[in-house]
């Protein structure tokens, strides 16, 4: 595995500036995950590392060596697309084989006998191995799909969304598997997506990115509990963070705005709100309230029932403050 550093990456198509300026280090080992929405850039950093895309400046080192001009094949990358990538004349088995046979690898036999049936098993499709890619579902081709990265032992990982099409509950147990993979194999990942969870869950680092631009890079603790902006604020946290004038509350204010996650509301006193709905989601119950005109999600007291159109009093606890512009006041 290798350290990947990017310095001042940009990349546009036409006048759409897909890339602007972007540096960052992927540490050696590291699971980065970069988070945005549609349009972020996300892929496009992917396809520069990997040489699937020509930098229009900067420069992209893999384990210490520029690697511009190199063709993808030289970076040793394993790249896994949002949409499936396999050879549907081959068995599942070759087609989780075929890395492993190229000219550059030259893999025995018996050792890519061996990888395959434990990629296999990881990803609980060893009963598909004499399967046609055709006669798969598409959660399994998928599954199929990173398999083929994962036999590889490259310098780095590089996924676009790859469990963006699998079902709820395999999509939660791939990320547990790729998280363990990952932590045994050393191997550094760079994973790219707009689903906050699997940013939260799976990253050592999360990098934020907003039309085209890194907006913060960090843990995804630092990256919850010190945003530097309400951008990036909302791109962690389920229910989103509560955006509201500071004026709705009494007292002295740092901002014209404040910000509020569900967790960080007390209630008791302060303003009054009324009662819209509450969701009881088993571990804890989410409330909808309405705050002279704004919507507002909270967490419920224990053991307290709530009805539709009850009044309640709720107040800030460690709120974050930020300016007109939305960016952070510390």
């Amino acid at each position: 595995m290798a350290e990947v550093t990017l310095a001042n990456v940009s990349k546009a198509f036409g006048a759409t500036q897909a890339v602007d300026g972007i540096s960052m280090t992927i540490p050696d080992g590291g699971f980065v995950v970069l988070l945005g929405p549609t349009g972020a850039g996300k892929t496009t950093t992917l396809r520069l590392i990997s040489g699937l895309e020509k930098l229009d400046q900067g420069q992209i080192t893999i384990g210490g060596h520029a690697v511009d001009g190199l063709t993808p094949a030289q970076r040793d990358v394993a790249m896994v697309f949002q949409q499936y990538s396999l050879y549907p004349h081959l068995s599942v088995r070759d087609n989780l084989a075929f890395p492993l046979r190229s000219p550059i690898l030259k893999t025995p036999e018996d050792e890519i006998a061996r990888k395959v049936s434990q990629i296999a098993e990881i990803l609980q499709i060893p009963h598909k191995l004499d399967n046609k890619a055709t006669e798969l579902s598409g959660g399994e081709m998928q599954r199929v799909s990173i398999g083929r990265a994962l036999v590889r032992d490259p310098s780095i990982y590089l996924m676009d969304e790859p469990l963006s099409s699998l079902d709820a509950k395999l999509r939660a147990d791939l990320r547990v598997e790729l998280k363990r993979i990952q932590a045994d194999l050393g191997s550094t990942l760079l994973y790219v997506t707009h689903d906050q969870v699997e940013a939260m869950t799976m990253a050592t680092h999360v990098g934020v990115l907003q039309d085209g631009k890194l907006v913060q890079y960090g843990t995804p603790r630092q990256i919850y509990e010190d945003p530097n902006s309400i951008y990036v604020a909302s791109r962690l946290g389920l229910p989103r963070i509560n955006i509201l004038p500071s004026g709705l509350f009494g007292g002295s204010h740092k901002g014209p705005q404040i910000g509020l996650r569900p967790e960080n509301i007390t209630e008791g006193d302060g303003a009054e709100a009324r009662v819209i709905r509450a969701e009881h989601l088993g571990d804890q119950t989410r409330l909808h309230v309405d705050l002279q005109g704004h919507a507002v999600t909270t967490l419920a007291q224990d053991g307290r029932d709530y009805t539709p159109d009850m009044t309640l009093k709720i107040s800030p606890k460690d709120p974050l403050y930020f300016d007109a512009g939305g960016d952070r006041i510390q």
